[in-house]
């Protein structure tokens, strides 16, 4: 069925993690297509933190997440795989090809047939969680923002951070010497970051360059055409307080949506797939890796999805083509030659 455009593996999913996946299934021989919903390479790092660093892949020590991606895009699109963005699959069939299994991936574009399926899609389809205030939409881009996608933008602003996760922590170190003031609330006290970002956030506070309260909530904001302050509340104290801002950014964290993913019989728990040390879902021809996966150990990086991600590949490539190896060796053992104009 050449009119079809048969694939080896579809992996859903380009982050870097699926980036990753595609250039090692060209690594293998494979012939590859990733599908994405959003319409950009580059996954939640592209959509969320292209300014932020990124401190924890192996042999980088230090990059900002748009470079990272760029440097994943590379290495990922050599071996020329099919790309289909801005397209969230929303139906699977499974029809056969010469005895075997063959999958059809619906998209509201098109139809897409592939030997496997390597789920990538980190937390699914995503969106920010709000704060819980009625009028929160219309503040949206008035002075209320849900990411940080250009640190400039708040250049000379009193901005406030809402959360006490990574992404809060990150940006209040980001925006020093940036932002004309920078006050951070959370509503408990404990924290959801890493514990060398909090101590330099405490030398910060302790500096008297920004500041932090723990038990603090929003309860209005306040403003015209645009955010000009908040009222804010302390959950323990029941005190309040107006403050003046120009900026306010709740990083609160996302609500993710497998969407038809959940349809396809595959094992959930708590929205992730689980899988085993194969990285094999339940159902057979489906593999998983990244953020999207679950198993007892599991570790929520890029570094570990890069490695997951491999033996998803590996056993995906040996349940298309059983007569090939799991293993193809090292890539140092290989010919050069093949990394240059390959394709799959």
């Amino acid at each position: 069925m050449p009119d079809r455009d048969i694939r080896d593996i579809t992996i859903i999913g380009a982050g870097p993690v699926g980036l990753f996946g595609a250039f090692y299934a060209g690594l293998r021989g494979a012939s590859c297509r990733l599908i994405d919903a959003l319409p950009e390479l580059g996954g939640q790092v592209t959509a969320l933190y292209p300014e932020k660093y990124i401190f924890d892949v192996g042999g980088i020590p230090k990059v900002l997440g748009k470079d990272f991606v760029k440097h994943c895009v590379q290495q990922g699109l050599q071996f020329k795989p099919d790309v289909q963005l801005a397209q969230e699959v929303i139906g699977l069939r499974e029809e056969e090809d010469g005895g075997k299994p063959l999958f059809v991936l619906r998209t509201p574009v098109a139809e897409y047939f592939s030997r496997s399926v390597l789920v990538a899609a980190g937390i699914g389809a995503f969106s920010p969680r709000k704060l819980p205030l009625a009028d929160y939409d219309s503040w949206n881009g008035r002075g209320l923002f849900d990411k940080v996608v250009d640190p400039k933008q708040f250049k000379g602003q009193r901005v406030m951070l809402v959360g006490g996760g990574d992404s809060a922590f990150d940006w209040a170190l980001g925006l020093q010497g940036v932002a004309k003031s920078v006050l951070m609330i959370h509503r408990r006290d404990g924290f959801r970051a890493h514990q060398a970002t909090i101590d330099e956030v405490n030398g910060l506070c302790a500096a008297k360059k920004m500041e932090l309260r723990t038990f603090w909530e929003v309860k209005q904001i306040h403003g015209n055409d645009t955010v000009s302050g908040a009222t804010i509340f302390s959950s323990k104290t029941k005190e309040e307080q107006k403050v003046e801002l120009d900026a306010i950014i709740p990083l609160l964290g996302f609500v993710s949506n497998l969407g038809d993913i959940k349809n396809w019989g595959l094992e959930l728990l708590k929205d992730e797939v689980v899988v085993n040390q194969l990285m094999e879902t339940k159902r057979k021809g489906f593999f998983a890796a990244g953020d999207i996966v679950t198993y007892p150990g599991k570790l929520k990086l890029i570094a570990t999805g890069f490695g997951e991600v491999c033996t998803a590949v590996n056993n995906a490539v040996h349940f298309v083509y059983p007569e090939k190896k799991m293993f193809p060796g090292h890539s140092s053992n290989m010919d050069t030659g093949m990394f240059v104009g390959a394709t799959a």
